[in-house]
Parts: structure tokens; C-alpha cells; sequence
């Protein structure tokens, strides 16, 4: 069973399948060179609508190019993709495969610890939601910088959701955050 969701980017839907995908994590492809342990998303790359492909818990989105109606692309990926679930190929291959868990990194401190909890309860299963993921980077100097994946790049709402949404948790929530900054 595959079904569709829309996203806040218009050149981006959401496939959702009626299994889980990934246990952990996610998976993006913003280009056909990073899909050498993604068999599903390195052959969703020779449809010539396909720029980016990213894969979630139980969904995978598709990025489109403007000169592509959802109409038309649709249909196609959901064969496409109900062939490939069917064919009982490996979704990925390699170090991709053996993704696990995130693991807290003894190293960092209380404050970061506290920024990676907020962001694994509270913004990735939101972001998720729209298709997309949001990585932790980095933070430094009250600044915290943060990676957005799937339909939150380059998605036109992605600013007003990392200032408004995002930095207005972080900041009330984590004082030591005094803004939120994208990278990438």
C-alpha cells in the first residue's frame, strides 16, 4: 500500500508505504552520485522528473523538477516503487544498511545533550511529518546550526519554520540557544 502526502514544498510529495523503511534515522540523496548504497533511490534517478530523493522511517519523498506535474509523476513512482518492494531487493546496501541508533556522544555537554534530546522528540518527528529531516551540526556561541534534508530543502517555507518554529523551542526551551542558523 502506497499513498501520497502532500508537503510544504510544491516540488516535493511524500510516498508513504505501509512498512517501515528505516529503523532509525534517514537517508538523503540530493544527487544521483550519492546513491551508490541506494539501489531504490539510484533508480529512481533515471526517471528525468527526479532531482533529489529522501528516505524517512516510512516514507520516501520525491523532489520534482518544475517542468513535471505531480499528475504525471504519481503514477509512475508508485509502480516504480511497488516493483521494487515487491522484487525483494535491499532498499540500501553497504554502511547505509547498517545504519543504528544515534548514539550520545560522551563528549558532548549538558547543553548539547539537551539540544539533540529536544531535537529526536520534538522537531524531527514534526519535520518528518512534512516530509523531510533536520540534522544536528554544531553548536557554538549561542549559535546552533542545523542541517535540513528531504522536502525542507529548498522548500520556501523552511526559513519561516527554522526562525519561527524552531529557533522560538530551542530558545525558550534551551536559554544557552540565542539563534538558529542553517547549513548546507
Amino acid at each position: 500500500m502506497i499513498y501520497t502526502a502532500i508537503t510544504p514544498n510544491p516540488a516535493s510529495l511524500k510516498f508513504i508505504v505501509s512498512r517501515q523503511l528505516l529503523p532509525h534515522g534517514s537517508a538523503d540523496f540530493p544527487s544521483v552520485e550519492d546513491t551508490t548504497e541506494a539501489p531504490v533511490a539510484r533508480k529512481l534517478f533515471d526517471f528525468s522528473f527526479v532531482e533529489r530523493v529522501f528516505i524517512g522511517s516510512d516514507f520516501i519523498t520525491i523532489t520534482k523538477g518544475d517542468a513535471f506535474q505531480w499528475e504525471e509523476v504519481i503514477p509512475v513512482v508508485k509502480d516504480y516503487l511497488k516493483a521494487f518492494f515487491a522484487s525483494g531487493q535491499p532498499l540500501l546496501t553497504g554502511s547505509l544498511a547498517e545504519q543504528s541508533a544515534p548514539e550520545t556522544n560522551p563528549d558532548d555537554d549538558e547543553i548539547t545533550q539537551r539540544i539533540k534530546e529536544l531535537l529526536e522528540s520534538h522537531v524531527r518527528p514534526a519535520v518528518a511529518g512534512d516530509g523531510g529531516d533536520i540534522v544536528y551540526e554544531g553548536f557554538e556561541e549561542g549559535v546552533l546550526k542545523l542541517r535540513m534534508q528531504g522536502s525542507c530543502s529548498g522548500c520556501p517555507s523552511s526559513t519561516l519554520t527554522l526562525k519561527t518554529g524552531i529557533e522560538t523551542l530551542m530558545t525558550r526551551m534551551i536559554p544557552e540557544v540565542k539563534s538558529v542558523e542553517a547549513v548546507g
